[in-house]
């Protein structure tokens, strides 16, 4: 771990000295120096990220596709929402939006006397063990996932902005970052108040991210791959996902077009299991949303980016 850590260290400064710096320093922003040498953990980060989905990911995308993908206009859009994430544009807009709010805050809690909380130094040891503290801050943060993503499947507002996520009708291991933005606005704000509550350090909420977000991208991978009858009830696999995905079963439960659904788990499978959402069939169905059919209407999501996010506005004030 210490290795790993120095190493990922080294490489930050590095990109920073020859890259941001300048950039910065450039732009007018001396005074940003300490944020966007962090801003450049994420931006490595990124990079990384998708350094492994084009070689790792891609390469079982092409051993074992679950069908040919011939719709290159719609995966060349969840590209560009990849890249607005992994590429630190996203986390640009939650510095100058949700990240001061949060700061003033946990400034404030200090001031009044409230303590400062780390939930791993609640057991003897764990803050010594970090691959144990980071086990512990990781089912934390995927228990929370998957009641954030049942809310996101039941609540017609959420479901609103959370079905442009679906609409995807070829899922790749690029679908992952396909949200409307409000819908991740929402989301990081809660995981980095989750954060701060729970003594998250910087560092180890950037490799809990990490981790989280390459997974998620080899669960929506366009691949048939399942983990067998034991694992596959601890993990997520590819084929588990699919099902959450698939149109009229993954979204909906009890009568037609009921929100709700099966499958919400993020990494861990169990959380399903637990609370009898998991559904385990063995198949690879189509992916999308029942309304998107055009016996059921035919919806349209939006082809382009800014129609995505037009469309997606557009349903949430219907629902409200």
């Amino acid at each position: 771990m210490e290795f790993l850590t120095d190493l990922f260290a080294q490489g930050q400064l590095w990109l920073f000295e020859t890259l941001v710096q300048p950039l910065v320093f450039n732009l007018g922003g001396g005074n940003l120096l300490e944020d966007a040498f962090a801003a450049t953990g994420w931006l490595l980060v990124g990079l990384l990220q998708i350094a492994v989905m084009l070689t790792a990911i891609r390469g079982l995308e092409r051993w074992r596709p679950v069908e040919a993908q011939t719709d290159r206009a719609a995966k060349r859009v969840d590209v560009i929402y990849t890249l607005i994430h992994r590429l630190g544009l996203f986390r640009l807009l939650m510095f100058f939006s949700i990240d001061p709010m949060w700061d003033y805050l946990a400034g404030q809690m200090r001031m009044v006397g409230v303590p400062s909380f780390q939930l791993d130094a609640l057991w003897p040891g764990v803050t010594d063990q970090p691959l144990l503290s980071f086990c512990l801050y990781l089912l934390v943060f995927d228990c929370v996932n998957y009641w954030l993503h049942r809310a996101q499947h039941q609540w017609n507002w959420w479901w609103a902005l959370h079905s442009l996520h679906h609409s995807q009708r070829e899922m790749s291991m690029w679908t992952d970052n396909r949200n409307h933005l409000l819908d991740d606005v929402l989301r990081d704000a809660a995981f980095v108040l989750l954060a701060r509550l729970i003594g998250v350090e910087p560092g180890q909420f950037i490799a809990l991210v990490a981790f989280s977000q390459l997974m998620e991208n080899l669960q929506h991978a366009n691949v048939r791959l399942w983990f067998g009858p034991v694992l596959e009830r601890v993990v997520v696999s590819p084929r588990f996902h699919r099902r959450h995905h698939s149109i009229g079963i993954g979204h909906e439960s009890g009568g037609r077009g009921t929100l709700g659904g099966h499958n919400f788990s993020v990494l861990f499978a169990f959380w399903d299991v637990i609370f009898r959402t998991a559904d385990f069939k063995l198949q690879w169905d189509a992916t999308g949303v029942r309304d998107q059919l055009p016996e059921e209407g035919g919806r349209d999501y939006g082809r382009g980016f800014w129609a995505q996010q037009w469309l997606g506005l557009r349903r949430l004030f219907g629902a409200s």
